[in-house]
């Protein structure tokens, strides 16, 4: 791969990263409801399910998984059902006051967990990593290292959007103050996250 290929990648692997998808969502709610730092380290959980896409597609894996409509099918029916049922249970929450103390269901192992399982079913970044990933790589030197740059690349700008869609929602919840806008915070995020779930099952193999 050569400089000019991944001064290409940069621009165009940030606007996938920036772009509005159900992690993102995330990051944006948990920053409104119990700040930045809950929201970004909780969002990390996602960067585990991303290295371990790059992995596969570094070692050919993802040549069997593209290759097979079924696994596809099971991968996109879970992240499906995953994003709806995270969908109503925000729809369903009580509107904590902001800034209060963790409970169980917003500990960081808990948030990283979630954000690493809807990274895992989203259907969407594994055809990233099978489809796009490789347009950058030049078959003519070794794969494993070129892999390695662009996955780290992606990595890194993951870390940047997480931390700027924290940052959008920390401010955002400066404004719900109030019970019944929280309340109607949470239920806009569900739909959304139920609507992302179930525009899954539409996705198709490149």
């Amino acid at each position: 791969m050569s400089l000019t290929a991944w001064l290409f990648f940069l621009p165009a692997c940030f606007a996938l990263n920036m772009a509005p998808g159900p992690n993102n969502l995330l990051s944006i709610n948990v920053a409104a409801r119990h700040g930045f730092l809950c929201a970004f380290l909780g969002g990390t959980g996602r960067l585990v399910s991303f290295a371990a896409m790059i992995a596969l597609a570094a070692m050919g894996l993802a040549v069997v998984l593209r290759a097979s409509e079924a696994v596809f099918f099971v991968i996109k029916l879970a992240g499906a059902a995953y994003l709806v049922w995270l969908a109503v249970q925000l729809w369903r929450s009580d509107a904590n006051p902001i800034g209060e103390s963790m409970d169980s269901d917003a500990s960081l192992a808990r948030l990283a967990w979630r954000e690493c399982l809807v990274a895992a079913g989203n259907p969407k970044a594994i055809l990233v990593f099978t489809a796009f990933l490789p347009q950058f790589v030049d078959v003519a030197k070794p794969i494993a290292p070129q892999f390695g740059v662009l996955g780290a690349s992606f990595l890194a700008l993951e870390c940047v959007a997480i931390a700027l869609y924290s940052l959008a929602g920390m401010y955002l919840g400066r404004w719900l103050t109030r019970t019944t806008v929280r309340r109607w915070f949470n239920r806009t995020c569900g739909a959304f996250l139920g609507l992302i779930g179930v525009s899954f099952l539409l996705v198709r193999r490149a």
